[in-house]
């Protein structure tokens, strides 16, 4: 069992850090709040640290899931970050959904330390994360991949390394795009069966047994039809993160029609109100347009 740091307990982070300490690993948690770092080590044992570096000292593995960017930047560098506290040979893994930028900026200066990067963003949600059934891709060194890859099964149905440093990132922007577009048409499917007169979960029930099932369907359209959008991964998270899809698809060329103007509903959606919404609440936008 490997001496561990976690950084950030929000609604992902604390259940994985959770799961990690159920394994048998030594765990020590890092929160911008300090009160939600005591509740988890109550609940959970293990200990809390009051800045990222003294949660990565003499860590193995730093394992990190925070917000964006900024935050990532934030525990990592700096006198109090986690690379000031952590040994050479040891291993920081990013669960956090960032830029491919900050990414490459992160892995080099890990790399002048001496400190292996993996960047290892994760899908499933926030029932994926409590239930340990997480999807995990990961780009970064062979190695540094192979020794994390135990450590993160402990909350993984699936734990893959797609390619060098990026690949983890990028992997997960396929994600999104993909997302979008589903709900887009899950929307208007649930919006148009509702116009059309008919009972929307025996639409359900007959379409989704054929091609048009997807997870999304199975697990978001009661939700949908009830009007319930506290269920999952918000919409402003999820702007971040396709404006993060928009953003590389600049500068490698890609084409993402469907994606832009999926952006752009859900900007409709926050100006609804709906920022803390689930991303199902598209079919608020179809809704509230007639």
């Amino acid at each position: 069992m490997a001496k561990l740091a976690f950084l950030g307990l929000g609604v992902m982070g604390y259940p994985m850090a959770g799961h990690l300490q159920a394994a048998g690993h030594a765990v020590t948690v890092y929160n911008r709040t300090a009160a939600k770092a005591e509740a988890w080590v109550e609940q959970h044992g293990g200990t809390a640290a009051p800045t990222p570096r003294a949660a990565a000292d003499g860590a193995e593995f730093v394992m990190a899931c925070v917000g964006n960017d900024d935050d990532l930047r934030s525990v990592c560098q700096g006198a109090d970050g986690a690379f000031a506290g952590m040994g050479a040979g040891s291993v920081f893994v990013d669960h956090t959904t960032v830029s491919a930028r900050v990414t490459a900026e992160l892995f080099e200066a890990a790399s002048a330390a001496r400190i292996s990067f993996v960047d290892a963003p994760v899908s499933g949600g926030q029932a994926g994360a409590e239930n340990g059934v997480l999807s995990v891709m990961c780009g970064g060194d062979q190695g540094a991949y192979d020794r994390a890859e135990s450590v993160i099964s402990a909350y993984a149905r699936i734990c893959r390394r797609i390619g060098e440093s990026g690949a983890g990132q990028m992997t997960k922007m396929c994600n999104q795009i993909a997302i979008a577009g589903l709900v887009q048409g899950l929307s208007e499917a649930l919006h148009f069966a509702d116009k059309a007169g008919l009972d929307g979960h025996a639409v359900v029930e007959v379409i989704s047994q054929g091609a048009a099932g997807s997870w999304q369907m199975s697990n978001r359209y009661q939700t949908m039809l009830d009007d319930e959008f506290d269920h999952g991964f918000a919409v402003d998270w999820m702007r971040k993160d396709l404006g993060i899809c928009l953003d590389a698809a600049d500068d490698n060329g890609a084409s993402l029609p469907v994606t832009a103007l999926v952006d752009q509903f859900y900007k409709d959606v926050q100006k609804l109100g709906g920022g803390r919404w689930d991303t199902s609440s598209l079919i608020k936008r179809l809704r509230a347009t007639g």
